[in-house]
């Protein structure tokens, strides 16, 4: 038989021990509640510290988009590479944002935010003179009728507008190092590559989509008009308001951590800023990698500065063009997720040495496909294999950007001193940008001095220069290309790039093994 049940325990007593034992059950669960419920705040904090980053990374990416889909205007209405070397120059401020960064990074109001002094003018002076020019930009393009684009004007037009995007950039690039906490920093790097592509396809691939009459008569009209659905002056009046909006919320919503500035990046002035940045460049590290990455990029110049232009000359439209960067968009936002996977531990740079060399053998692919467009080429345009190629190509391009792109943010994001946070990473990433900006610029100058002409149907008659093409088409003759500089730039350009991988590739990446002190900035008083 089973044994018997033992009898209840007898019911508790009230005592003063088991009072005290109750309370300090009940303030252990109040803690518990106050802990949860504070870790749900900073929880809900971060989010939203990352979705801000985000819009403010993706505003900064409009003037970019914009500035992009100029060259593309202005080949299609016959531009020269020689104009289009000099309006590259638009895009170097992102590139010379250091010449100013120790300013932004000192100067501010206490009361009002380290980072706010300067990103809320700079947004609203970005906005108005959005608008303003929304007023003049039709003019500057040229009517078609033989007044042709002012490539002087609009060069200095949009080198303002990228001059006050990239000041912007200075302060949401210091601001993302306190605003974020510690653990979340790195998703500083994946905001502004997801942040900026998104502003980038908005201000670029959509513009030009919804700018084309073609495009909006074939894919979203019913009846066609013989003009697209926006101008460029509609779009930057548009944009120019969201600033002004966008700018007036984060002013009047988003404060600064009054706790963390102080305390990891406080500096004394201007003077002690540019000192500290000296003392940075200074560095043996740092030094190091500003050299190698101010040429590392030297072998992609032909095949990123060059190779849409040409498609454009060759007849491709650049609305198609535009259409076929859709089906990128995804990609472009999905590729810096995943790749930050492999770029978040210690050593990020063995992604950048891994898909250097895939990126410099489509340099090459990129030049047989402009060689082969004009031969598909039929009266209705371009076969639909024809964009299916273009459309591979430009995916595999875009995966080995990106790893690149996202291995450097976030080396930079892993080596950067709090200290001065905004001077610092601003350093590390101006540099990565003018070792793009200034072989593309170089790139885009070399193609006509490369080129070889011949004129023919002209006895004794030349086309080396341009006053020498106009003898020639005055004599009757006509002047035909029997070596086109792209191509000769695109063969150098990959046989340097394959120098540097096998002779500067591995002291690159030792960069990453240097210890923490290396990159720290020693402050003298």
């Amino acid at each position: 038989m089973p044994a018997a049940l033992p009898p209840p325990p007898p019911p508790p007593q009230p005592s003063p021990a088991y009072g005290r034992s109750r309370g300090s059950l009940q303030s252990v669960l109040r803690l518990k509640t106050q802990v949860g419920t504070e870790a749900s705040r900073q929880a809900f904090l971060s989010l939203g510290s990352i979705l801000l980053l985000l819009v403010l990374y993706v505003l900064q990416g409009i003037p970019l988009g914009l500035a992009g889909s100029v060259p593309l205007i202005l080949q299609s209405k016959s531009a020269s590479y020689t104009d289009q070397a000099f309006f590259s120059f638009v895009f170097w401020p992102f590139s010379l944002k250091l010449l100013w960064a120790p300013l932004v990074d000192a100067v501010y109001l206490r009361g009002f935010g380290r980072r706010k002094s300067w990103l809320v003018p700079t947004q609203y002076i970005l906005g108005l003179f959005m608008i303003y020019m929304s007023t003049q930009v039709d003019m500057l393009l040229g009517d078609g009728k033989g007044r042709g684009p002012d490539v002087v004007a609009l060069t200095v037009t949009f080198f303002l507008f990228e001059f006050l995007a990239a000041t912007q950039d200075i302060a949401v690039d210091g601001w993302a190092l306190t605003m974020l906490s510690r653990e979340n920093v790195g998703y500083a790097s994946t905001c502004n590559s997801v942040g900026q592509t998104a502003g980038y396809f908005l201000g670029n691939v959509l513009f030009l989509a919804l700018e084309s009459a073609s495009f909006c008569n074939k894919y979203l009209r019913f009846q066609p008009q013989p003009q697209g659905i926006v101008t460029l002056s509609d779009f930057l009046f548009f944009w120019g308001a969201v600033f002004l909006i966008t700018t007036t919320l984060v002013a009047l919503l988003k404060k600064e951590n009054k706790e963390l500035t102080p305390t990891k990046e406080e500096t004394k002035g201007i003077t002690d800023t540019y000192r500290l940045l000296f003392s940075i460049i200074k560095m043996p590290a740092v030094l190091t990698f500003c050299l190698l990455i101010l040429t590392a990029k030297v072998g992609f110049s032909a095949a990123d500065a060059v190779t849409g232009l040409k498609l454009v000359e060759e007849g491709v439209p650049k609305e198609h063009l535009a259409l076929l960067a859709v089906p990128m968009v995804p990609l472009q936002i999905i590729l810096p997720l995943i790749i930050s996977k492999y770029t978040a531990g210690p050593q990020p740079l063995n992604t950048f040495y891994k898909a250097m060399p895939f990126r410099l053998l489509l340099g090459l692919e990129f030049a047989f496909l402009v060689w082969w467009t004009p031969k598909v080429k039929h009266e209705g345009g371009f076969p639909v294999y024809y964009y299916v190629v273009v459309l591979l190509s430009y995916a595999l391009h875009q995966i080995s950007l990106y790893s690149m792109y996202v291995a450097i943010m976030a080396f930079n994001a892993k080596v950067s001193d709090p200290l001065i946070g905004g001077t610092y990473m601003t350093l590390l990433n101006t540099v990565s940008n003018l070792g793009g900006n200034w072989p593309s610029t170089v790139a885009l100058w070399l193609v006509d001095p490369l080129t070889v002409k011949e004129c023919a149907g002209a006895r004794e008659q030349t086309c080396g220069t341009t006053v020498a093409a106009e003898l020639c088409t005055k004599a009757g003759g006509s002047c035909v290309t029997t070596l086109d500089g792209y191509y000769v730039e695109s063969v150098i350009c990959v046989i340097l790039g394959f120098g540097w991988w096998f002779l500067l590739g591995p002291k690159f990446k030792k960069l990453q093994d240097e210890g923490q002190t290396s990159w720290k900035c020693k402050r003298t008083n």
